[in-house]
């Protein structure tokens, strides 16, 4: 079996544009991935859990505090994109967050992520922003936006 940091690592590295700085490091993973609150979901370009022959293709990490999870990474590799993969593993981090004790979950994007489409076809609602929150290689700014999904 591929160890899953190895498999976030690889599937982030394809899928997170550099010029934006969202992608973690590996250090910033694995520290997370070892905190018990932290949740891993993985699956295949046909929605099952991976194996050695069908390797994942998209990743989410989660971090459960009482009565809410906070999305902290997604991505499904671009080779995938646009088969589903996005709502279906939004819908499992919903269904595990909710057999979890989650009432809502949260993530945070840049105001340009073209993925906030995908967020709000899911049920989550925009609930704040914080301004000039990202800063770009080019010195630019750009606003976070908050995003809240009721379980």
């Amino acid at each position: 079996m591929i160890d899953p940091l190895d498999t976030i690592m690889a599937i982030m590295g394809e899928s997170f544009d550099p010029v934006w700085g969202e992608a973690w490091n590996r250090a910033q993973v694995a520290s997370s991935m070892d905190m018990p609150t932290t949740h891993l979901a993985l699956l295949t370009a046909d929605c099952l859990p991976p194996t050695s022959r069908n390797p994942a293709v998209c990743f989410a990490l989660t971090r459960a505090a009482p009565g809410e999870e906070e999305l902290l990474l997604i991505a499904v590799h671009p080779d995938h994109r646009k088969n589903g993969l996005g709502t279906r593993l939004l819908t499992l981090l919903a269904e595990d967050a909710r057999g979890r004790g989650a009432e809502r979950l949260f993530l945070e994007m840049r105001e340009n992520n073209p993925a906030a489409s995908l967020y709000r076809s899911v049920g989550y609602k925009p609930i704040g922003r914080r301004h000039a929150y990202y800063k770009l290689s080019d010195g630019s700014r750009l606003d976070a936006i908050t995003f809240a999904k009721k379980l």
